[in-house]
C-alpha cells in the first residue's frame, strides 16, 4: 500500500491547462464519487484551487493507482494522458507528507504564506470524507497538514502583508489604474470565497461604489456582512443575468466565478469599453480558473486585462522580501513532518505489537489455569501474586521488543521484524 499525490500545479503547468483541469465545487461529489470507485483507489481527496488539481489516493498498486488517477484527470482537462503526463507532477510516500505539508503552510502558493490554502486543504479533506472517499490514512495526513499549516501561520511571519490572491488581486488593479482605486467604480462577480476576499482586501481604498453580482442575493448579503459597516452599506447586489450593465458601469472588475465556461465573452468587454467616453481604461482583473473571460478579449483598445499569470509575476514582485521567513516556516514544517512519520510509525507497529501481546497474555493466562487445576492448596491473595509476577514478567519481556519495532517501523528493517514475529509466534 502507497500513499500518491498526482497532479498539476502552477509551477510546472501552463494557466491554459490548470483552466481545463480545474474541478468547480458543484462537480467535486462527482468527480470523487469516480475517484473512490476506481479499483485501486481505497481512499482519495481532491484538493482543485485556483493553481492546482491534485489527487492524493491510498492505493494498492503503485502504477495502476497513477493510471487512474491520471485516466480521470485527462478525461476532466479533455486532454491526452501523453499530453497530460508531460506537466503531470507524481509524489509517493514521504514525499507526498513533504509537499501536502507545504502546501498547507502556503510555501508551495503563488501568494508566499497565502492564507487561502489553509482553509482549501482542510475543506477538501471535508468534502472527501463527506463523499466517504477519504479514509483514516488520509484523515490522519490531512489533519496533521492543517494543524501544521496553522502553527506556521501563528509562529512565524510568513503571512504578513500581501497574504492572499485577493490582496494581490486588489493591489495589482491599483497599479493598472493611473489613479488607483480611489473614487473607483468596482465590481465584484461572484460572492464565493475569493468574491468576499477581494471585497475584504478594498477595504481602505475609498471606492466610490462597490456592485457584487451572483447567482444568489443571500451569498451577497453575507459577504456584506462579514465588511466593515459603512462598507457593508455601500454594496448594490446585481444578478449574473445583468453582467453587462455591471461591467459597463464600472471602472475596475474582479471575475471569481467557479464556471467550466467564460461568463464575460469579446463582445460584452467591447460593447462596455465603447460606452466608456473620457473615463479612462476599464481594468478587468480574471481571478477565475478556469477563466472567467475570452481571453481574446486582451486585444481590445481601452481595455487592461489581467489573469492568473499577471497576478503571480506581481505578488512574486511584491513579497520577496518575505523569504526571510521561509527558513524559520521551512524549519517547522519539518519538525512536524518528523512528528507526523514517527507517529505513522508507531501506528504502523500498533497491529502486530497489539497481536504479540495478545498471542503471550493469551499463553500466560491458560498456563495459570492449567497450573491452578492442579494447585488447588493456594489462596485467592496468593494466586493474585501469582498472577501479578507472571504479569510483571512478560511487560518485561516485551518492552524492548516493542521500542525496537515501533521505531523499526515504515522501513525495511521493520519489514523483516515484523515477517520475523509473524513466522515465530504464528500471528
Amino acid at each position: 500500500m502507497s500513499v500518491i499525490v498526482v497532479g498539476l500545479e502552477q509551477k510546472h503547468a501552463p494557466l491554459e491547462l490548470l483552466d481545463r483541469v480545474s474541478i468547480t465545487e458543484t462537480d467535486t461529489a462527482k468527480a470523487l464519487g469516480r475517484l473512490r470507485d476506481q479499483p485501486n483507489l481505497s481512499e482519495a481527496v481532491l484538493l482543485s484551487t485556483c493553481l492546482r488539481t491534485e489527487v492524493y489516493a491510498v492505493v494498492e498498486r503503485f502504477h495502476d493507482g497513477v493510471s487512474e488517477i491520471q485516466e480521470f484527470l485527462a478525461e476532466v482537462s479533455g486532454s491526452s494522458v501523453e499530453t497530460l503526463s508531460e506537466y503531470c507532477t507524481i509524489r509517493f510516500d514521504d514525499d507526498v507528507i513533504d509537499h501536502l505539508f507545504s502546501v498547507a503552510s502556503g510555501l508551495d502558493s503563488a501568494v508566499l504564506g497565502e492564507s487561502e490554502v489553509l482553509g482549501q486543504v482542510r475543506r477538501a479533506w471535508e468534502r472527501a470524507q463527506g463523499e466517504q472517499a477519504s479514509g483514516p490514512v488520509l484523515g490522519t495526513l490531512f489533519r496533521h497538514a492543517v494543524e501544521t499549516g496553522k502553527r506556521v501561520r501563528s509562529e512565524t511571519s510568513i503571512a504578513r502583508g500581501i497574504t492572499s490572491l485577493s490582496h494581490g488581486a486588489v493591489a495589482l488593479a491599483a497599479a493598472r489604474r493611473p489613479s488607483g482605486l480611489s473614487a473607483a467604480r468596482v465590481a465584484i462577480i461572484g460572492a464565493g470565497e475569493m468574491g468576499e476576499g477581494v471585497a475584504q482586501a478594498l477595504a481602505g481604498h475609498h471606492v466610490a461604489h462597490l456592485v457584487v453580482a451572483n447567482r444568489s442575493a443571500g451569498r451577497v448579503e453575507a459577504l456584506a456582512a462579514a465588511l466593515p459597516p459603512e462598507a457593508a452599506a455601500a454594496v448594490e447586489v446585481r444578478g449574473l443575468d445583468d453582467l453587462g450593465a455591471v461591467v459597463g458601469g464600472a471602472d475596475v472588475v474582479f471575475t471569481t466565478v467557479g464556471t467550466a465556461h467564460p461568463i464575460i465573452d469579446r463582445a460584452l468587454l467591447q460593447a462596455a469599453v465603447a460606452g466608456r467616453g473620457d473615463r479612462g481604461a476599464l481594468v478587468v482583473v480574471d481571478l477565475g480558473v478556469p477563466r472567467n473571460v475570452e481571453p481574446e478579449s486582451a486585444t481590445l483598445d481601452g481595455l487592461v486585462l489581467a489573469d492568473m499569470d499577471d497576478l503571480r509575476t506581481a505578488v512574486a514582485e511584491a513579497i520577496g522580501g518575505r523569504q526571510d521567513e521561509v527558513a524559520a516556516a521551512t524549519g517547522i514544517v519539518t519538525d512536524e513532518v518528523e512528528r507526523y512519520r514517527t507517529a505513522s510509525r508507531a501506528r504502523d507497529a500498533a497491529p502486530i505489537v497489539s497481536a504479540l501481546r495478545s498471542r503471550i497474555e493469551s499463553a500466560r493466562l491458560g498456563e495459570l489455569d492449567r497450573l491452578r487445576s492442579k494447585q488447588s492448596d493456594l489462596n485467592e491473595e496468593q494466586w493474585a501474586q501469582v498472577d501479578a509476577v507472571t504479569r510483571s514478567l512478560v511487560a518485561k519481556l516485551l518492552h524492548q521488543p516493542t521500542v525496537v519495532l515501533k521505531e523499526a517501523a515504515g522501513t525495511p528493517r521493520g519489514e523483516r521484524l515484523v515477517e520475523a514475529l509473524r513466522s515465530l509466534f504464528d500471528l
